[in-house]
């Protein structure tokens, strides 16, 4: 049996849930937008079935999912090590620290002409975009984890008479929840600037051009059938993250 206290934290995220879908079913059934701009949940769910099972929804899902693993994985690639690096000395961050945060503020939209000069209009131009807006937040997570970690268990280390390369190994596990912090949200970057570059890069594939292309088309239930999935994606992205830290990050926190 499960219990009370169990029970009531699986079904607490489902009150924001259905109160979310009431208030769309209320907002079509006494007409504050025309059904035809906003179908109900059921109409836009059947969609996202229908799109995944046999439509065109499904393979778009699956490219963006691609473009985004890549995007994370060489962002991650030249993050960490980067963060890491500029984390151990403190000198060499500050005299960075300029660059790093004028990029890391510059929304990734701004740079896409720049991308489209260097890489021209391609795939690999979508992944790059990821990887740039996420890679700026990854090192400055991952230097900011190294330059905070817990001074107290760098010393205890020293104490104990460890060496160089266990005490790096302390530093690195110190600073491994600030990291992921830096992950998530450059997962939720990247997943956000290659859906838009799919929009307006002359994809073929990908959710956000079918996103795009649905707007044309005037097809509103597959439209938010789209957004739908993208939605679900960034979030299934997050939470994966979320649970990967809580599984092998254990000590975050004390």
């Amino acid at each position: 049996m499960i219990g009370r206290a169990r029970l009531v934290s699986i079904l607490t995220p489902l009150i924001g849930v259905v109160c979310f879908l009431f208030i769309w079913y209320f907002a079509v059934a006494v007409r504050l937008v025309d059904p035809v701009l906003l179908p109900t949940p059921n109409v836009v769910l059947a969609n996202v079935w229908s799109g995944l099972t046999g439509g065109k929804i499904g393979s778009d899902l699956l490219k963006t999912i691609q473009r985004v693993f890549m995007a994370i994985a060489l962002a991650s690639c030249i993050g960490i090590p980067t963060g890491v690096l500029l984390g151990a000395s403190e000198r060499l961050y500050r005299s960075l620290e300029f660059v790093i945060d004028f990029f890391r503020s510059t929304p990734t939209s701004a740079v896409f002409p720049l991308f489209l000069v260097i890489f021209g209009v391609d795939d690999r131009t979508k992944v790059y975009i990821g990887t740039f807006g996420a890679t700026l937040a990854i090192i400055f997570n991952s230097a900011y984890g190294v330059m905070n970690a817990r001074k107290t268990r760098v010393l205890a280390a020293r104490i104990m008479g460890a060496s160089r390369l266990h005490i790096l190994l302390v530093v690195l596990l110190e600073s491994l929840p600030q990291t992921f912090i830096g992950l998530r949200t450059g997962v939720s970057i990247s997943l956000v600037s290659v859906i838009v570059a799919e929009m307006f890069f002359g994809s073929k594939d990908g959710i956000g051009q079918r996103v795009f292309e649905s707007v044309q088309l005037f097809d509103m239930p597959q439209m938010y059938a789209a957004i739908f999935c993208s939605g679900i994606l960034g979030y299934g992205l997050n939470l994966s993250l979320s649970l990967t830290e809580r599984r092998f990050v254990h000590w975050s926190g004390r």
